[in-house]
C-alpha cells in the first residue's frame, strides 16, 4: 500500500513529507523533540495538521481543510512504547478485539488471533491475562494484536524502548519476520534497529526531514551530525584537496572519494572511530598525526569511545588505562586514508 505524506502542523514547527512504497519498512530516526511521534500521530488520526495532504493506496487520508478520515475508519494500526493491553481480557481475548471491532466473525477472529499468536511466539499464553505477563510478553501480544487487524500501514512508535536488551534482541527478530512485505514505519533511537528492521530511513531534526534513502546507504555514510552520532561515526565537513580534504578548522586529512571530485569542491567525510589510533602526548615533528585534546571518556562495554576536540576514536579500556587518558589530555591521532570515505556535499 503505497503512502504519501506532506503535512505541517505550526504548533509543533513540523514539516514534512514523506513516501513508502508498498511493502516497504520505513525507519524514522531523530532525537527527542525532532517530531517524529507527531508524524505517527498525524497518519493514524491523532493529530490533525494545519495543511496537508496523505493517501494510502487508493484512500485519502486527509486533504485539509476539506477532507478528514477519523482514526477509525483509516486501515492503520498503531503500536506505542507501552503494550496497553485490556486487563480485563485474556491475551487471546486481547488480540481477538482488533479484527471483532472490524467486522470479523468471532470465529474468523478466533482464528486470525490464533495465528497472529503462533507467528508472534506467545500462542501457549493464550488463556493469561496480562497481569501475568512479562514486559517481553506483553509487548509481543500488543504486536499480535495489531498485526491481527490486518492494516494496511503499521505504525510503532520505539516498540523495543520498554523491554530490557535481551528481550529486544529477540523481539527485533520476531519483527524482522512479521513485518516483511509489509508497508510499516518504525520509529527508533537505535541504529541496529533501522539496520534489521528497515529498508529505507528519514532522519527527522527539527521537524524536517534532513536525510532519507535506502537504509544501507543512510546510515554507512551519513550527511546529517544527528545520523552520524546515532551509528557512531565521525561526520567532517570541508573542502576538496589534491590529498583528500581540509576542514574550516584546519584539520587536514588523507582520504578516498566515494567519486571523482574536484579540488576545491565542497565534500564531507565519514570516519570510523575504531579506524583512528591515538598515542598520548602532541604529535612528533615531521609526523603525519594529529593534534588533539581529549573531550570525554565514554565506557563501552570492553572498549572505551575518547571523544576528542577533532575526532573520536574507539580503543579498548587497556589501552585507556595505559596512556593515562584523561579528560583535558593531549593526544596525537593518525587516521589511514583508506579509512577516510569522501563524498561530495
Amino acid at each position: 500500500m503505497t503512502l504519501r505524506l506532506s503535512a505541517q502542523v505550526a504548533e509543533r514547527d513540523v514539516d514534512v513529507e514523506l513516501s513508502l512504497a508498498s511493502g516497504e519498512t520505513l525507519a524514522l530516526l531523530g532525537p527527542n523533540g525532532a517530531g517524529k511521534s507527531t508524524v505517527l500521530g498525524v497518519l493514524a488520526g491523532l493529530v490533525r495538521p494545519d495543511e496537508g495532504r496523505a493517501t494510502l493506496a487508493d484512500e485519502t487520508l486527509f486533504d485539509l481543510p476539506a477532507t478528514w478520515l477519523p482514526p477509525h475508519r483509516r486501515a492503520i494500526a498503531l503500536l506505542a512504547q507501552d503494550a496497553l493491553l485490556f486487563p480485563h481480557l485474556t491475551v487471546r481475548r486481547n488480540v481477538e478485539f482488533a479484527p471483532r471491532s472490524s467486522g470479523a466473525s468471532r470465529a474468523e477472529a478466533r482464528a486470525r488471533a490464533d495465528q497472529w499468536l503462533d507467528r508472534t511466539g506467545v500462542h501457549p499464553l493464550a488463556d493469561r491475562r496480562p497481569n501475568a505477563l512479562s514486559g517481553g510478553q506483553a509487548q509481543r501480544v500488543a504486536i499480535a494484536r495489531a498485526l491481527a487487524a490486518e492494516p494496511d500501514l503499521i505504525l510503532l512508535d520505539e516498540p523495543l524502548a520498554s523491554v530490557d536488551v535481551a528481550v529486544a534482541g529477540e523481539l527485533r527478530g520476531m519483527l524482522a519476520e512479521v513485518l516483511a512485505a509489509r508497508t510499516a514505519i518504525v520509529v527508533t533511537h537505535d541504529a541496529l534497529d533501522a539496520y534489521l528492521l528497515a529498508d529505507r530511513v528519514a532522519v527527522l531534526h527539527g521537524g524536517r526531514v534532513v536525510e532519507q534513502g535506502p537504509a544501507r546507504e543512510v546510515l554507512t555514510h551519513p550527511r546529517h551530525p544527528f545520523t552520524a552520532e546515532l551509528t557512531g561515526l565521525s561526520l567532517l565537513t570541508g573542502e576538496r584537496t589534491a590529498t583528500g580534504l581540509v576542514t574550516p578548522t584546519g584539520l587536514a586529512l588523507g582520504g578516498t572519494p566515494t567519486a571523482p571530485i574536484p579540488e576545491g569542491r565542497a565534500v564531507t567525510a565519514v570516519v570510523r572511530p575504531s579506524s583512528v589510533t591515538l598515542q598520548a602526548g602532541t604529535p612528533v615533528d615531521g609526523s603525519a598525526g594529529i593534534a588533539a585534546v581529549v573531550t570525554a571518556l565514554e565506557p563501552r562495554d570492553d572498549l572505551v569511545r575518547v571523544r576528542t576536540d577533532r575526532l573520536t576514536a574507539l580503543v579498548p579500556a587497556a589501552v585507556v588505562a595505559e596512556l593515562r587518558l584523561t579528560i583535558g589530555a593531549r593526544v596525537t591521532l593518525t587516521v589511514p586514508p583508506a579509512e577516510v570515505r569522501i563524498s561530495p556535499a
